[in-house]
């Protein structure tokens, strides 16, 4: 039985089983999981069985695609309902998203509950919003619960901790607190993947998930009006109301997401520049994602297919958009086929034209990954470069091109799945160095100039490539040149040795804090990291180290409890300054050389 065979549990059913549990139970839960996770699986409509023995049965009844009480889940043991195995299968399973709402429909602007007070009314309006007990006493449960994370490292944050994890974000969301509830529900996500051994898992993705889940519980106390908004974060996509709009189409990609979706993304841009996107994604993996982009875009009367979308335009009126440019598709919305507009001709010839070391400054603003949501923008580039040939690095082979400044771009493939056709194109655009071509690309956050390579001009300019989907044949491409430039050094990033910092915000996260708290003396690497000039680095080391290692004893000489919330924040402001210093490198890295 894998996670994927079982249907989706709510974050609240979850938490309620194994809170459930008796002491003596909760000790066998991870055991349970790991043992249910052995035994046969099988589906009849909404209820999928789990033969627990040759005699007993375990059933997830899931109407609607999700378990959303705990009396769904029931077993034939003799002990149930206070068994283990109901908390066991409930953990095993993916959690559920919360109910989704329509989306593409103007988001009225509804006020937040106000915090109550014993202000006069005159005071209430001049003074501004701040979070209500309730919410944070929801924020204090979800530090809680992500220190204890920290204390454990993932080897110890079992099934127990999770729970914790989603009671916290179920109170979190019912508090309204729906950016905070979404960066727990990640963080077990991450943490069951990590467990499982999941290939896809990452820990750079678990340490940003939960700085992300400390930062913002941490600000629910101390924010207030806009900036309240902001940390409390939306529970569905604002669309509003954008009038007429005319769209050029340039692009369009596939989307293929860990969870199991896939579908297709197609770009588009206005004449003023400004981006926006059509979307259609759901539960189908890569075969979806090849499979839609040939299909009719859902908005108004337009027969055109994504692929075809992504070379045409349209008009489009009744137009709403979200914050992060998602165009909706309401039943107000009209949208009638227009002429396109080539990437050499007004108005997307434009979005070449704006150097590249402001556009990396533009999408590593929209990519901060603590950026407040809804802050817009876009991660792409749009670059001028003359393909340099094939360079190999650890984690594989990517293509050398120089772009204006004389700046060297690293790019790569956005998926390796056989059935995308990015590897193929990038490997044959890789045999013609000396090529000239009009790229788009996703912003990497790297030390050195790196992008994700999605679409390109056809290599004897005539038309576009969308490197997802359209395969390059050797026919396309020139000879090779005669003469080839060299390639320039690139920066490795061994001038600002950060990853000293780095890798000790990663352990803890791998070990828990007593593992951080064996190593003694880091004089060494503090000494190393105060010369390349990151004095900050350097004092965050010391400090990340020392509460670890630090252990007070009582006046019989017993140890006290460690100091679990101290910890936590000396490891958040580790996570977000070497996340913040990334940037910045990454940032300079753009700047040109000439």
């Amino acid at each position: 039985m894998t996670a994927a065979q079982l249907p989706p549990v709510a974050p609240d059913v979850t938490a309620t089983l194994v809170e459930d549990l008796s002491p003596r139970l909760r000790k066998r839960l991870d055991a349970a999981v790991t043992k249910l996770g052995a035994r046969p699986t099988h589906r009849d409509g909404d209820t999928v069985t789990i033969d627990v023995d040759d005699e007993t049965e375990l059933r997830l009844h899931a109407p609607g695609g999700a378990v959303t009480t705990a009396d769904a889940i029931t077993c034939g043991c003799l002990l149930a309902p206070a068994c283990v195995h109901r908390a066991a299968a409930a953990c095993a399973a993916p959690t559920a998203d919360p109910p989704p709402e329509p989306a593409d429909q103007p988001t009225p602007a509804v006020p937040e509950p106000a915090c109550p007070s014993d202000a006069t009314p005159d005071e209430s309006a001049s003074s501004p919003e701040v979070a209500s007990p309730a919410q944070r006493a929801a924020a204090d449960a979800l530090w809680s619960a992500g220190a204890a994370v920290l204390e454990s490292g993932v080897d110890g944050a079992g099934a127990v901790t999770q729970s914790a994890l989603l009671r916290a974000a179920h109170t979190a969301r019912l508090r309204q607190l729906p950016r905070a509830a979404g960066a727990a529900l990640s963080v077990v996500t991450l943490l069951r993947a990590a467990r499982a051994g999941d290939p896809s898992y990452r820990t750079a993705d678990l340490v940003t998930a939960l700085a992300e889940l400390l930062g913002t519980a941490h600000r629910v106390g101390t924010a207030s009006g806009a900036e309240l908004a902001a940390v409390r974060g939306r529970a569905r996509r604002p669309y509003s109301p954008d009038g007429s709009l005319r769209l050029y189409g340039l692009f369009t990609e596939p989307v293929v997401t860990d969870s199991g979706h896939g579908g297709v993304r197609t770009w588009v841009a206005g004449p003023d520049g400004r981006l926006c996107t059509v979307g259609d994604v759901a539960p189908g993996g890569v075969g979806r994602a090849l499979g839609v982009a040939d299909r009719a875009v859902r908005l108004g009367d337009s027969a055109l297919t994504h692929r075809e979308l992504g070379r045409a335009g349209l008009a489009v009126s009744g137009a709403t958009v979200s914050p992060d440019g998602r165009l909706g598709a309401g039943k107000g919305v009209k949208a009638v086929t227009a002429k396109g507009a080539a990437w050499t001709e007004p108005p997307l010839a434009a979005l070449w034209e704006t150097p590249p070391s402001e556009q990396a400054a533009r999408a590593l603003r929209s990519t901060f990954r603590y950026a407040d949501p809804d802050g817009g923008g876009s991660d792409l580039l749009f670059l001028d470069v003359e393909l340099l040939g094939a360079v190999r690095e650890p984690g594989g082979t990517c293509l050398l091109a120089l772009c204006d400044g004389g700046i060297s771009v690293r790019l790569t493939v956005v998926d390796d799945d056989p059935a995308l056709a990015h590897r193929d194109n990038l490997m044959l655009l890789a045999t013609a160095p000396g090529t000239r071509l009009r790229i788009i690309g996703r912003m990497v956050p790297a030390p050195h100039p790196r992008l994700t390579l999605l679409a390109c001009s056809h290599p004897t300019g005539e038309g576009t490539i969308d490197l997802g989907f359209d395969r390059l044949r050797r026919a396309d491409l020139p000879d090779p040149t005669a003469s080839v430039h060299p390639a320039p050094p690139q920066p490795d990033g061994s001038g600002a040795p950060l990853y000293l910092l780095e890798r000790r915000v990663e352990q803890t996260v791998l070990a828990g804090r007593a593992a951080l708290g064996m190593l003694g003396d880091v004089t060494a690497e503090t000494r190393r990291i105060r010369r390349a000039g990151l004095p900050t680095a350097a004092a965050l080391l010391t400090a990340l180290c020392a509460s670890a290692a630090q252990r007070d004893r009582d006046l019989f000489g017993r140890l006290l409890p460690a100091d679990t919330d101290g910890f936590a924040t000396h490891w958040l402001a580790s996570a977000r300054y070497t996340a913040a210093v990334a940037d910045s490198l990454c940032a300079a890295a753009w700047e040109p050389t000439e």
